[in-house]
Formats: structure tokens, sequence, C-alpha cells
């Protein structure tokens, strides 16, 4: 017998039935204050610069508590304020679960993040949702599965990913091991690289070796380069990755928008032609900037489906009057979980057993699950880059496989 999980959001302007679900069996940066580019993904910029329009307080009144963790002052306070109000329309979607969700401001900082989690487990809370930064879910982590209780939190940086520390965030690897696989079922087995040296490149290379090596391909080239001049970096592969004896079928291109921008410049300039050698990238790609690049035109890349976010967007527009950062919906879909799992699992809501059913559970965003060491899976579509748009080649799987696509 085949089991759909259940959605946690209201996915497409339709509220989840919760009351009907089963939930048993059948269930289912880079983003540390380091550097702003790589603060949250995929990927919205935070900005310190803005001081948040909510204040910290309550959502709710029910008698499970839960904390909400984020900055709401200092830096990533307009991040941090979106996502509090994704989880307060989360709470008003599903018709005002008896959830009391108590709003701590970390300040963007670890001692502010220690501090939240210390004040929100002697406020009685059974979960912590957040905090945004790794360095601040590194923080709380040990405090809060020292009192037994897990973090479900919004970090892209699997580092600080945990047992009872899971990470409900869009994760790299994810994007890395699902574009790789479709570009490899297309007959594509050698690749190159262009890897940007940052914390993000160290994480991605990583997977991107581990996911070729898996899809029986090989690593042709290989060059990291400082992300405002990659100008060497491409010289360096240009005999790999240009020209008619091209060695490489595709060329892996991960970085920000920014960084990728200055790449397409080097990579025309040295002959790359997109045709000859395929481009390949994660979800940073699904920016209009990038999309319109000539270097760039056939390229494929691995992302969330866009439609449920889409949905999400247009009723956050319509209550709080702006557009919401891309990583809202992970606000959205950490409040809903909490709800469904309250109302269908008692006190084995929050459990480890409960939060890594293998089925997982589908959201805004579709299917993700929880792995038992923190990091989670993602269900992801693959697109390709056609006269400047992003179209959907690969749908997003319902079902989650046994290696997480």
């Amino acid at each position: 017998m085949s089991c759909d999980r259940p959605r946690i959001g209201r996915a497409h302007g339709v509220v989840a039935g919760l009351l009907s679900w089963t939930l048993a069996a059948c269930v289912g940066g880079p983003d540390s204050p380091r550097t702003r580019s790589e603060a949250v993904a995929p990927r919205a910029e935070t900005s310190a610069a803005e001081p948040a329009k909510q204040s910290a307080g309550q959502i709710g009144s029910g008698s499970v508590k839960v904390a909400l963790i984020v900055p709401l002052t200092g830096q990533g306070a307009s991040v941090g304020a979106a996502l509090r109000n994704a989880a307060e329309l989360a709470y008003d979607d599903f018709q005002k679960p008896d959830l009391s969700i108590i709003v701590k401001d970390d300040h963007g900082t670890p001692d502010g993040a220690r501090e939240a989690a210390q004040s929100a487990l002697a406020d009685g809370a059974e979960a912590v949702l957040g905090p945004l930064f790794a360095a601040n879910v590194a923080a709380v982590g040990a405090p809060v599965r020292n009192a037994g209780k897990p973090v479900i939190a919004f970090s892209t940086d699997a580092a600080v990913a945990a047992r009872g520390v899971y990470l409900i965030s869009f994760l790299p690897q994810s994007e890395v091991d699902r574009v790789v696989d479709e570009v490899a079922a297309g007959g594509r087995r050698s690749f190159a690289a262009l890897i940007p040296e940052t914390s993000y490149g160290n994480a991605v290379e990583a997977q991107f070796r581990e996911a070729v090596a898996r899809k029986g391909g090989r690593v042709v080239g290989l060059e990291r380069y400082a992300p405002a001049d990659p100008s060497a970096a491409v010289e360096r592969l240009r005999g790999v990755i240009a020209g008619p004896n091209a060695q490489a079928d595709a060329l892996f291109l991960p970085g920000s928008a920014d960084g990728l921008l200055t790449m397409a410049a080097a990579l025309t300039k040295a002959g790359f032609s997109p045709s000859r050698v395929r481009p390949v990238g994660t979800a940073l790609w699904n920016d209009p900037k990038i999309l319109t690049l000539p270097a760039f035109q056939g390229g494929t890349f691995a992302a969330p489906e866009s439609a449920g976010f889409a949905s999400f967007s247009q009723r956050y527009q319509a209550k709080y009057g702006s557009v919401p950062p891309r990583v809202a919906s992970l606000g959205y879909d950490a409040v809903s979980l909490t709800a469904a799992l309250s109302r269908q699992y008692g006190t084995q809501r929050f459990t480890d057993a409960t939060l890594t059913t293998p089925s997982g559970f589908t959201g805004i965003d579709g299917t993700f699950r929880f792995r038992p060491e923190g990091a989670s899976d993602r269900a992801l579509a693959v697109y390709e880059i056609r006269s400047g748009a992003a179209a959907v080649v690969s749908p997003a799987p319902r079902a989650l496989g046994p290696s997480g696509i």
C-alpha cells in the first residue's frame, strides 16, 4: 500500500485538513553572520541595516508551547521579521491550532541566541524553531538538546546539524545531488567545476565529487577561485571546457548571483560554449540576473518548485504589504509542522522518531524530511534556462528515495 505524505502547509491556496491526516508510518550560511552573500538560502540576502518591524512576544495561546528564535534587531533583522510574519500566517491558516509560539529576539548573535533559548526553556517551550544563522544554531543546540527538546533551525550550514538539531532549510547538498543525477541520466559523464573559495564552495565541492562518483562519472578538471576574480581559474581550465576538443561535457558553476555575473564574462572571453559543455548549478541560479546571461543558456540547476511559494507570497503580501524573502516559507513550514504533529502525536509529537519519519512531510516547497543526524532531504525540481527564463524539465518527485532524492 502506498501512502501520500500529508501537507503541513497551505499549498496553492488550500488549507490542509490536519484532523483527517494519519501521520504515523504514512507521514508523508552558508548563513552565519560571516558574510552577507552567504546569509540565507535560496537565497535572500540578510540586511542588518533595516530595523525589524515586528517585536518579540507570543503568537497564540494554546497549551503546546514552542519558541521561535530569530533576529528581530541587529544583523538579519529584516529576515527575522519576515520569519515571524510567516509563523503568524501559518498559525492563522491552520485555524489557530493549540499552540503558543513564544517569539524571542536573538539580536543576530550567538550570545543573544543562547540567552533566548534559555529564556524559552524557562517559559516551557517544548521545541525551538530557529535560529537563522549557523553560529547561533551552534550556540543553542547543546543546551536545548540537554533539556530533551529538539531544534528545528533555518541555517543552511549542514555542519551545525546534529541529532536533535534539525535543519528545515534549503541545503545546497540536496541541490547538487539532484542536478548531477539529472545531468548524468542525460548521458553526461565528464564533469569540470569552477568553485568559489568560500564556505559555500567548500560544502558544494565535497558533495559534487561524491555525487559524480556515485553516478559513475569523472571529474576531469576543477579549479577554485576568489569570487571577485575568476579569470585566472577559467584560463587554467580553458583546455578542459572550451574549444572543439573540450574534455568536459558538463561544467559545475555554484556561487552567488554577483559572483556568477563575473564568471559569465570570464567564460565568454575564454570561448566557452554552453551548447557544447552544459552549465550546471544550484538554486542560486534562480535569479533574473543569471537567467539572461548568454554563458548560462541551456544550463541546468535544481531548486524547489515555485508554485507553492508563489501562493504563499501572495497571501503574505496581502496580510503584511510587502514581498517576503525566499527564506520566509521556512518559518511557515516550521510552524505548520509543529501544529500538525501536536494534533496527531500527543506526547510523542516532537520526539526524534516522529521528526525523522522516513517518508517525510509535504510543505510549501514540496516534500522534505529530516535525517537522524539533523540534515534534511528535499524533493527538488530541475530547471533548464531557455531564452532567458527557467523552465522545469524534471518535476520534483512526490516521494523521497533512499538517497534523499
